[in-house]
């Protein structure tokens, strides 16, 4: 199979949950990583993964165009990680996701860079009602538009360490009397591993046959959203009601969640989040996924257990809970 011999990668959006699984994936198959993140300082911690000099970490703001064709100089491929799962007063989905990625794919094309692996997501949709996936589509465009040999990569909601997946439910079983299941919790997903997702990128900038190619990324389970609450309250022992909570009353508790972003706090729902929720997060049955790129995926029952046990009451030393099937309990 063959392949671009090592030479240097700029990761945009590299500092992240999954691009740190990105630049460790590269920096093994001896690429010189350039992370261009809006805050360098949060990147350094990434150099320990790589050879000293291996992976740098540059500013850059891909809203800038002199910032992105300064983070791509010297550069023979690149990957954007770039994305927000929620707007607040000074970040837009359009500003980020779309002209972002444009800036990024046009200056690839401008420097005749082999390969552009752009990180979108399942659900992706032009149409959609919900802002997020809409923007995700019009990046996707923008960047074959500039690029046409740009490779798609679509992942279903990742887990592992570090997620905001899992690791939001444990904390609110660990504190609320009861976990909403929106919708009726029949939304289904696809929960993909971290370290496949990252592997997946990596091989689809070194593979030379990966040009112009869409993959969707998804676990070897889908599992509802039902499931995936009750995966959380086994994990972390803990025994809650689950109580349905219509989209229209989620709606509204997101709207009014999201307000606060006006002060610098996360939210934990949105408006737009319950608007993804109304649609599944799986693989399309003619979509190209993990298979295509050699990858056997990772369940969710053999990487969860890891990091929920820290919720449990007691920690690493509470009763482990008795194992169940999940796969069982998702269709």
């Amino acid at each position: 199979m063959s392949e671009f011999s090592p030479g240097l990668v700029t990761v945009f959006g590299g500092s992240g949950f999954v691009g740190a699984q990105v630049v460790r994936a590269l920096a093994k198959r001896g690429w010189r990583v350039r992370v261009a993140v809006r805050q360098p300082g949060l990147a350094y911690d990434l150099k320990p993964l790589g050879d000293v000099g291996q992976i740098q970490a540059v500013r850059c703001n891909i809203t800038s165009e002199a910032d992105v064709a300064e983070a791509l100089r010297g550069a023979s491929a690149a990957v954007n990680l770039v994305g927000i799962l929620y707007e607040t007063p000074s970040r837009k989905f359009q500003a980020l996701h779309v002209d972002g990625t444009r800036h990024i794919a046009e200056a690839c094309a401008a420097a005749g860079i082999d390969r552009l692996v752009q990180v979108s997501a399942i659900g992706a949709n032009p149409e959609s009602n919900s802002a997020y996936a809409r923007s995700k589509a019009e990046a996707e465009i923008a960047a074959r538009n500039a690029k046409p040999d740009t490779v798609v990569i679509r992942p279903s909601i990742v887990f592992g360490a570090g997620d905001d997946f899992l690791n939001r439910f444990a904390a609110l079983a660990a504190i609320a009397p009861a976990l909403p299941l929106i919708g009726g919790g029949q939304t289904k997903f696809q929960p993909v591993y971290v370290g496949d997702v990252a592997e997946a990128i990596a091989r689809a900038v070194v593979r030379v046959d990966a040009a112009g190619r869409t993959f969707e990324l998804g676990g070897p389970a889908v599992m509802t959203f039902e499931a995936v609450l009750k995966l959380v309250l086994r994990e972390t022992n803990r025994s809650r009601p689950l109580i349905p909570l219509p989209f229209l009353v989620a709606g509204v508790i997101g709207s009014l969640a999201q307000l606060t972003t006006l002060v610098g706090l996360a939210p934990f729902l949105t408006a737009d989040q319950v608007e993804l929720l109304k649609t599944d997060t799986v693989v399309s049955p003619d979509a190209e996924g993990l298979d295509a790129l050699d990858i056997q995926p990772t369940g969710v029952d053999a990487i969860a257990p890891a990091y929920l046990w820290r919720y449990r009451r007691g920690g690493q030393f509470a009763d482990k809970p008795a194992m169940q099937d999940t796969a069982a309990a998702t269709q």
